[in-house]
């Protein structure tokens, strides 16, 4: 079948790598943003640890290193500009035994190479002065005061909306199922039809490896590894004001301790290699694996209650850095093997992109008369929320009609999303987008009226 459209690009996959790539993209050309799940940021973006890293830890000298470094900016000035919760906390990495002491210079040294130069490596006491709440043992630390956390479901939701209000096409529930280069075009067989396009970019995280081996490749390969999580209630709160860092390991950054900018404590992730790339389930052994980690690390977190756990998939691969790439023959581009550390190097990632494109020859001059960047809703627990804006609850009274009571979303934030310029396609999407229904009661008590709203408006 023809494709009724052809398109200046495709970017597949819309988490956040994809709809960074799609909205500087749709600033210059006509943009399909293309994922198989029924939402933007449905896959390994919706259940990131939410912090924005400075990058001190990455390895020096790799693309991964210098992307972070410069998204932990560009990611700053954008949450300042859509009002995308942001909160610098700071972070101590905490060695627990002689071994992880000893490595605490090289780190700092790592860090110092990397560009980041505000670490400070401290003594027991120093760490406890900090952090009183830790368990026995500590034998030092490295503080990095830049570390922050961020609301990770708000920004790539708002590079996904800048996207679409640049003009480009969002096809959620599309699958690629074939691949088909042409002389000028390349035709994306779907099974919701063909798209096509005359460039391909390749930024589906899980899939990544799948499209690659599409266009005739074999040199990625992607697995999932999931991590699970506990979401302690607000109440806990008090007990930890930073990111607790483990030493790192080959498997990752290990088990952290991290406030969020909902109120929350977090404690995760486990990390255990699998082959379903949609598994998502919390098991037995991940919460027996956590419970341990966290009698150790913060023994008294464990006496408050968990409100929620969840489980997240990250694309865990076999290279030792990101793999950006681009095949001029093919007109192909893949953004693949970018982990956790892409929710801070996204608008980073999507520069290089850019870059790499334009060397390619493309005019990619961004148009006149581009829309703002889109307002994002205040979910930051250290925010303004509308149940607290007498100014905005005087224009609209909805705003002062509490529906969600543990997490203080009222009507008009439920309305609002729902009229939203990407609104949510599932309870879950409208969770994300309001904070509703992810408090202690976990909907218990407003459930059935978000559900009945939700409903009436057709979704």
């Amino acid at each position: 079948m023809k494709a009724k459209k052809i398109y200046d690009f495709a970017v597949v996959g819309a988490g956040v790598i994809g709809s960074a790539v799609a909205r500087d993209l749709a600033a210059t050309g006509t943009v399909a943003l293309l994922d198989v799940r029924e939402d933007v940021c449905e896959g390994t973006s919706k259940a990131n640890t939410a912090i924005l890293h400075t990058g001190f830890d990455a390895s020096p000298g790799t693309l991964e290193a210098d992307l972070v470094r410069e998204g932990f900016f560009l990611t700053q000035d954008y949450c300042e500009q859509t009002g995308v919760a942001v909160k610098r906390c700071g972070a101590v990495l905490v060695a627990w035994d002689e071994e992880e002491e000893a490595t605490l210079a090289s780190l700092q040294e790592k860090a110092v190479k990397n560009g980041y130069v505000a670490s400070e490596i401290i003594d027991a006491e120093q760490v406890y002065d900090m952090l009183p709440h830790l368990g026995v043992g500590v034998r030092g630390g490295l503080t990095v005061p830049d570390e922050s956390i961020i609301d990770a479901w708000s920004l790539p939701l708002a590079f996904a909306t800048e996207a679409v209000t640049r003009g480009a096409d969002l096809l959620l529930e599309h699958e690629v199922t074939a691949v088909t280069v042409r002389e000028d075009t390349t035709i994306l067989g779907t099974n919701r039809g063909d798209i096509e396009a005359r460039w391909v970019i390749n930024a589906a995280g899980l899939g990544g490896d799948i499209l690659d081996q599409r266009f005739g490749y074999d040199r990625i390969h992607i697995h999932p590894r999931k991590g699970e999580l506990f979401v302690y209630d607000k109440l806990s709160a008090e007990l930890v004001d930073k990111i607790v860092l483990a030493v790192p390991s080959t498997k990752g950054k290990g088990v952290l301790v991290s406030p969020t900018v909902y109120g929350n404590v977090m404690l995760g992730p486990t990390a255990d290699d699998g082959t379903d790339r949609l598994d998502t389930s919390t098991t037995e052994d991940g919460f027996d694996f956590l419970m341990q980690k966290g009698a150790h690390i913060f023994p008294q977190l464990l006496e408050e209650e968990v409100t929620s756990s969840y489980a997240g998939l990250r694309a865990a691969h076999d290279l030792a850095d990101y793999l950006i790439e681009v095949d001029a023959a093919q007109r192909y581009l893949i953004a693949a093997g970018i982990r956790s550390t892409g929710l801070t190097s996204a608008m980073a990632v999507s520069r290089y992109v850019m870059n790499m494109l334009a060397g390619q020859g493309l005019e990619l001059s961004e148009r006149e008369g581009l829309p703002d960047p889109p307002t994002m809703p205040p979910l930051g627990e250290h925010q303004v929320r509308p149940f607290a804006n007498e100014e905005l609850i005087d224009s609209d009274p909805a705003y002062g009609e509490i529906i969600c009571f543990c997490e203080r979303v009222t009507r008009g934030e439920i309305r609002d999303a729902m009229n939203s310029t990407i609104p949510p396609t599932t309870i879950n999407g409208l969770r994300r987008r309001t904070r509703a229904m992810n408090g202690r009661c976990q909907g218990f008590f407003c459930g059935a009226e978000i559900t009945a709203q939700f409903k009436e408006r057709g979704m």
